[in-house]
């Protein structure tokens, strides 16, 4: 069946509070910035290892560097990259690259040269923002990209400490060469007295048709491309969030930024979230378990967006029960799948609620959540987002399915990307009519909440059957001994493919692969269970956590083919 205005199964489970659609402004993002300084200046904005910012403060630093840009010669509508972790520079660095009116193209920090390459010469990218420690690199891909300048900033110029506290003897700064081309962020900043800064930015007169971002895809499916998010589609998922979120007064908020700003979850649920609700933002750059507990219990962290495996990491910390978590109120999960017994354990320890939602990078990101605060189905990624319309079709065509049967899930909505960055035919293969085909398999119920199956690219196909990894992954982390696991697809010449689990155990468990293998059995039908039980010290992760099954995948498969030649 398909759904018309009004006539959706999920609007009827709507917590009251949320409306069905919302007003969207037509205005740029740094017009978020730019409400806070005016609504809460002397609110803290940012805290970096005790280090505080206010609102005030991290305008000033935005409005100078724009300026300073201006007359180093970079113009509106330029694309500029941004290689930054979450320090106070990349916030201040993200606004005032869009007051300037730039294209801001974020870079994951862990790039090596030639994914450096890549991302600056397909984007265009003439100038570069960049953490100090990642100089040798830029200065490696230099020579084959577009760069005609850059701009170094130091960890150490906003801690309240020296950096060896925080780097005990394991890295050592570069030595920089500075000139005309490679510049102190700082000095161009300096550059600019606060009087000056005030004066009128092209980036403010922006509106919502104008392209903010190019937000780079991990590559899954091929070479990354840069999804063209606007001001527009970047405001929308805000505002989307705030009505989702409604208990959540501005101003009275400390937000965990745990999430990397230059992943587009992190981007939205933390940073612009936090500033457009004038909420504090406690920045994490390299965080683990140990680093993210000892935040929320210090600043009374109220919203920590993350990943399953943040959860695991604080839910894996010696003497959990001695600390104080009961600051959480809410935590939204994305970018991999929830297991059930991690949401149970996370919210028995903080008394807040752990959610379930779901987004890709082409939707800014989120389209699906489960309510916070009303009723939510454990293992579903929730309902569409207000304005938002999704259906699930059959994954070789557009022809819509009932409800409960498994295909493709497409989303519809303002959050939804303009396409990819120069590749039209990439884009009208993701994109027709507005809808945005996600690639993810999943299934709809009669009251409109929807499940994820698996992406279609991961589902295992053995003797004929389809078999979904994260149905066997839910066992498996229902395990007790088990902290992490992660099923793929390995080469098999009987089956074509076998189920091979790959598993983290909890420190100081102890498990066998045959006793894995028996209580599988007991959950699921025998061409589910897994036939190759892999234990290892760690997995494979992304920028944001996310078990990255693909590695995982491809080693399976190099191991098959090896084994046919020997």
């Amino acid at each position: 069946m398909s759904y018309v205005e009004g006539d959706r199964p999920w609007y009827r489970h709507y917590p009251p509070e949320v409306p069905r659609s919302l007003e969207y402004p037509d205005e740029p993002i740094c017009q978020l910035l730019t409400d806070a300084v005016r609504d809460f200046p002397d609110q803290v904005a940012t805290i970096f290892y005790n280090k505080k910012m206010t609102f005030r403060e991290i305008h000033r630093e935005a409005r100078r560097l724009a300026h300073g840009l201006l007359r180093l010669g970079v113009k509106p509508g330029d694309r500029v990259a941004l290689m930054l972790p979450n320090i106070p520079q990349a916030v201040a660095a993200y606004y005032g690259l869009h007051y300037l009116g730039a294209v801001v193209v974020w870079v994951n920090p862990l790039y090596m040269p030639h994914e450096l390459i890549h991302q600056l010469s397909d984007s265009g990218a003439e100038t570069i923002i960049a953490l100090d420690l990642l100089y040798p690199r830029i200065m490696q891909a230099w020579e084959k990209t577009p760069l005609k300048r850059a701009l170094f900033t130091s960890v150490k110029d906003r801690l309240p400490f020296p950096l060896s506290v925080l780097y005990p003897l394991r890295q050592k700064l570069p030595k920089i060469q500075y000139n005309d081309r490679v510049l102190r962020y700082d000095a161009v900043i300096q550059g600019v007295t606060p009087e000056e800064a005030m004066a009128r930015l092209p980036g403010e007169e922006k509106g919502a048709k104008d392209l903010a971002l190019l937000q780079y895809t991990g590559g899954t499916t091929g070479v990354a491309k840069g999804a063209m998010l606007t001001h527009g589609n970047l405001m929308a998922n805000v505002v989307q969030a705030r009505a989702w979120l409604y208990k959540i007064p501005r101003g009275q908020g400390v937000v965990l930024a745990a999430l990397p700003f230059f992943h587009v979850y992190g981007l939205t649920t933390v940073l612009h979230f936090a500033v457009a609700h004038g909420h504090t933002m406690v920045l994490l750059p390299r965080p683990d378990g140990k680093s993210m507990l000892e935040a929320i219990v210090r600043y009374k962290v109220r919203l920590f967006p993350g990943t399953p495996t943040m959860y695991v990491a604080v839910l894996q910390m010696k003497d959990l029960e001695k600390y104080d978590l009961s600051s959480v109120e809410a935590c939204i999960s994305g970018s991999a799948p929830l297991p059930l017994e991690v949401q149970q354990q996370f919210e028995k320890i903080t008394g807040g609620r752990l959610v379930e939602g779901y987004g890709l990078t082409e939707a800014s990101p989120v389209t699906h959540s489960n309510p916070i605060w009303g009723e939510r189905r454990n293992g579903t990624i929730g309902l569409p987002w207000p304005d938002t319309d999704a259906k699930i079709v059959d994954p070789d065509g557009d022809e819509e399915l009932p409800v409960g049967e498994v295909g493709e899930l497409l989303v519809k909505g303002p959050q939804v990307m303009q396409g990819y960055w120069n590749r039209p035919d990439e884009t009208e293969q993701v994109l027709k009519d507005g809808w945005l085909r996600t690639g993810d398999l999943g299934r709809m119920d009669e009251d409109g909440y929807f499940q994820i199956v698996d992406r279609k690219k991961d589902v295992i196909i053995a003797s004929g059957y389809n078999i979904y990894p994260r149905e066997v992954e839910e066992v498996l982390y229902a395990m007790p001994e088990v902290a992490e696991a992660a099923v793929v697809g390995a080469p098999d010449p009987y089956r074509g493919e076998t189920v091979r689990a790959y598993i983290v155990l909890k420190e100081g468990a102890t498990l066998t692969a045959e006793e894995v293998e028996r209580r599988c059995r007991e959950q699921l039908a025998a061409y589910k269970v897994p036939r190759q039980i892999i234990f290892r010290k760690e997995l494979p992760k992304s920028a944001v956590g996310k078990i990255l099954r693909r590695v995982l995948a491809e080693e399976a498969k190099q191991e098959a083919a090896q084994a046919k030649t020997q």
